[in-house]
């Protein structure tokens, strides 16, 4: 393997790194080229991943090599060997947790610090290294200063400190040099980024940093390892994802760590990921109650309360910041080419604006799955919930855009009506509670008027199942969450049609897109784990395992699954990694295990 040209890497060739606030992309040939310190959202100080010219950290052998790479087991560490004619190169990767940081504190005080590693485990082998920062998404060349330790790099709002044993030297923009290790040498590199306000850091030891970070994330896993059902690697490895995805501070868990890698490449539907949305609340919750982590499923739903704060006469917000924030307008960065020449490229995303009648279900579902934890809920939050139990009263009959997000215009999307439905069957069974026994009339009729829409209106006998939207005789994939909520059983006869359906219409080779007419658009990798759940549900574990195992598959050799896999060819896409993939998984693996220990306790086995 050559070092690589200017061409796009494939979406599978990158591991992720993270700290708990942010997170870094380093590519099978060692190069770093998505970084956005300090937390998620933040403008990048890598973005090669949307242009090739936009700053990259490159460190890998000169010459031909093969690539192998793995994750420190119970870690986010990456190491990525790189075997030569002449020796092996080890390179470790990790982005740096706070000293002391250990079980459910572990990114609470990371110090936005890559760390990268390189050792010789065999025979002598000649490196290269270029570091390349272009903050602001590209916009900036920074201005490169000698220190007694490395490097100061300013540009910008931004201050970088590298901290290098080799020599390196300033040429077009970049730091840059060669050097030779021998069997049983290592040095490692420590790239420090602070807002240009804060005083400079004090000297890095890299290598006691590093050893910190692998104690840190192995003391997470030590403490959420519960888990003992099916798929217990893949489900151990999404939970660290999962993990990595939250921004530590808050609680919150961002949809995936990137913006605006296509959903076709070539294509416009490229979306800013970098925020949490109140859709994926409840499933996110389960999968981390799966996944053994409490503790941060009661962050994230107390960053859900704190965020969409006082429900007034508008709709619930469906997306928010990691820190909260409301206005994620919007715009593009005109000047980027974009992932394979997907254009244009975006931040923010104007979807915070919808409305979306389903996340007053979500965030009523959160609610019940930790009832049993909650204890007494403060006065705020009771009125909270009081007030999305009353919002989804007054408002399910409205239209609105639907849980995919479509710019087209409103509608009467099923999905919508049906956790418009769990939002009252939830407000119901948690009255007592909320200290809302005078509300039980209004919800308890409300909740049977809209389960009556639904199955009146919401199901098609032409197709022989439930639909996309009142009217239409479209399928979509979003029904299978039907069973999955409570809303009919998963062995009832139209769910059972209504899955046939979709695995007729829908389904390629396991994989499921979104709804009727998708076009070449991919395979949305939840739907295929929504659809394993609901036959897992229905007593028929081993078809479950089947389409468990076809998408499983498509995962990268790091085992990260992006938003999408391209029909065509099996390649993943979209952003990546996918939050929302992680966690069908884990929640696919959990029902499977329980339909199995069902079928076993019918057996008689023990």
């Amino acid at each position: 393997m050559q070092a690589p040209s200017a061409k796009t890497a494939e979406i599978s060739d990158y591991g992720l790194l993270g700290d708990c606030q942010g997170s870094a992309l380093v590519s099978r040939d060692g190069s770093i080229d998505w970084w956005c310190p300090p937390r998620f959202d933040a403008p990048s100080i890598f973005s090669r991943l949307l242009d090739h010219d936009t700053g990259h950290w490159i460190i890998r052998p000169i010459g031909d090599y093969t690539v192998t790479r793995r994750y420190l087991p119970g870690t986010m560490v990456l190491e990525t060997e790189f075997q030569c004619d002449n020796g092996d190169l080890l390179l470790t990767d990790a982005l740096a947790l706070g000293p002391g940081e250990r079980g459910h504190e572990v990114g609470h005080n990371s110090p936005h610090m890559l760390l990268r590693q390189v050792e010789v485990t065999r025979g002598s082998v000649e490196v290269t290294v270029e570091v390349a920062p272009r903050p602001e998404y590209g916009l900036i060349t920074p201005h490169f200063v000698q220190t007694s330790t490395g490097w100061s790099i300013i540009g910008g709002a931004n201050r970088l400190t590298l901290t290098a044993g080799p020599s390196l030297t300033v040429e077009d923009g970049s730091l840059g040099g060669t050097f030779t290790l021998e069997a049983g040498e290592s040095t490692v590199f420590a790239l420090h980024h602070r807002d240009a306000v804060l005083p400079p850091p004090p000297a890095t030891d890299g290598a006691s940093e590093l050893e910190n970070t692998i104690a840190a994330w192995r003391s997470w896993s030590e403490i959420h390892q519960g888990y003992r059902g099916a798929y217990r690697e893949q489900v151990h490895r999404s939970a660290l994802v999962l993990q990595t995805l939250t921004y530590s501070p808050t609680g919150a868990v961002v949809a995936a760590p990137t913006t605006s890698l296509p959903e076709e490449p070539g294509g416009s539907a490229n979306w800013d990921y970098r925020f949490g949305w109140l859709r994926d609340g409840s499933l996110t919750l389960k999968a981390l109650w799966v996944a053994a982590c409490p503790d941060e499923a009661h962050q994230f739903f107390d960053w859900i309360t704190m965020s969409a704060g006082a429900l007034g006469e508008g709709h619930l917000q469906i997306m928010f910041g990691v820190g909260g924030e409301h206005n994620l307008t919007e715009h593009e960065l005109d000047h980027l080419a974009g992932y394979a020449e997907s254009r244009p490229v975006r931040v923010g995303n104007d979807a915070w604006d919808q409305k979306q009648l389903d996340v007053l279900g979500e965030v009523f579902e959160c609610a019940w799955v930790l009832r049993e934890q909650l204890g007494e809920l403060p006065a705020e939050t009771r009125d909270f919930l009081v007030a999305v139990g009353d919002k989804a009263a007054e408002t399910w009959q409205e239209r609105d855009s639907g849980i995919w997000e479509g710019r087209e215009g409103t509608r009467d999307y099923v999905t919508s009506k049906l956790m418009c439905w769990v939002a009252l069957d939830r407000a119901l069974k948690l009255a007592d509670r909320l200290g809302a026994a005078q509300k039980v009339p209004v919800w308890e009729r409300e909740r049977d008027r809209v389960r009556d829409a639904i199955l009146e209106k919401g199901w098609d006998s032409s197709v022989k199942a439930f639909t996309g939207a009142f009217g239409s005789d479209h399928l979509d994939a979003g029904v299978l969450l039907m069973p999955i909520m409570g809303f009919l059983p998963a062995d009832d006869d139209r769910i059972l049609a209504t899955l046939d359906a979709i695995e007729r219409e829908l389904t390629s080779g396991n994989l499921i897109q979104r709804w009727t007419g998708s076009g070449g658009e991919g395979a949305f990798i939840i739907c295929s784990y929504w659809l394993a759940t609901a036959r897992a549900m229905a007593g028929e574990p081993e078809r479950a395992r089947e389409i468990f195992e076809a998408v499983t598959g498509y995962a990268n050799d790091l085992g990260l699954l992006s938003e999408e896999i391209d029909i065509k060819d099996g390649r993943l896409i979209g952003n990546f990694p996918q939050g929302l993939s992680h966690i069908g998984l884990i929640n696919a693996a959990w029902a499977i295990t329980q339909a199995e220990d069902d079928q076993a306790g019918q057996a008689g086995i023990h």
